[in-house]
């Protein structure tokens, strides 16, 4: 049993087990055969011929094919010119943006500096504003208008309301009439 090998092999209509790699189509090169599952025995393979492969001959090309190459090949002038003039725009946009990234990012930090500065004046103002307030006294305030300077309330009857005729404030140059009423167009004209 030493000497029996086993390969296995997959074909169409079966399959065949062993270990050696040279068997083909059943029997192996010692001349022993082996098992096939299935039913069918697979035929043998025939190995595929191989062609020489032919070399190419290497004409002369003529100088004229020559230079229609190069030609091809090379860049001429209105289109290094159109290259040139797009990576100098490309370069140009991205600089552009480049900047306007800056100086929108240099915005916002102005920004927000400026709104701590005004949040900072705003406190200290609401401070001093109610410093201001608590430091005066109102009922002195009254007192002193009263007694020191001779001021008294309103009575009724002592306001007399008027209509202004055009302006939002109204200088007194005389005194105002009773009636309340400044003047009137119609008054004018006669």
């Amino acid at each position: 049993m030493a000497g029996r090998r086993t390969a296995s092999y997959r074909t169409d209509h079966g399959r065949y087990t062993g270990r050696d790699s040279q068997t083909r189509a059943g029997r192996n090169m010692a001349g022993s055969s082996f098992y096939v599952y299935g039913s069918a025995v697979p035929k043998q393979e025939a190995l595929p011929e191989r062609r020489k492969e032919e070399r190419p001959v290497w004409k002369q090309t003529s100088s004229q094919v020559k230079k229609n190459r190069n030609r091809a090949l090379g860049i001429n002038m209105a289109y290094a010119v159109f290259l040139s003039a797009a990576a100098v725009l490309a370069v140009f946009i991205c600089v552009f943006y480049l900047r306007l990234q800056s100086d929108i990012v240099n915005s916002a930090e102005t920004v927000t500096a400026l709104q701590e500065e005004l949040n900072v004046l705003t406190e200290e103002n609401d401070t001093a504003y109610q410093a201001a307030e608590d430091s005066v006294d109102l009922e002195e305030v009254r007192r002193r208008a009263v007694n020191d300077l001779g001021m008294v309330y309103a009575a009724q009857g002592s306001v007399v309301e008027y209509e202004s005729p055009a302006e939002d404030y109204v200088k007194q140059y005389n005194e105002i009439p009773e009636s309340g009423i400044l003047a009137k167009s119609g008054d004018a004209d006669q």
